[in-house]
């Protein structure tokens, strides 16, 4: 960890996202924890700590040969994936 510790809000303002979004993705392991100290409920990040790893997961989903669907930005961090099925018939003549 390099660099100063900031609280949630400067995060948050940083990336122009909501205190519920930075939340959210420390929840999800979006943000690892090596980039951030906890001390009961409080949460301080190192900003560019959190800011190489967001860019690295974007970098990794870009070069990810999975058919997933990439949102733009790092503001979503966030994928579709699409699996085949195999098709279902309906028959609209049957009664109901």
């Amino acid at each position: 960890m390099t660099g100063p510790f900031v609280p949630i809000e400067e995060l948050a303002k940083h990336f122009s996202v909501s205190v519920s979004t930075i939340r959210a993705w420390v929840r999800q392991g979006n943000i690892p924890k090596d980039t951030y100290i906890k001390v009961g409920n409080t949460y301080r990040f190192c900003v560019g700590d959190v800011s190489k790893a967001l860019t690295a997961q974007e970098e990794a989903k870009k070069t990810s040969t999975s058919a997933a669907v990439s949102p733009v930005g790092i503001g979503s961090l966030g994928s579709v994936n699409f699996t085949e099925h195999d098709p279902v018939t309906v028959d609209l003549d049957e009664d109901m």
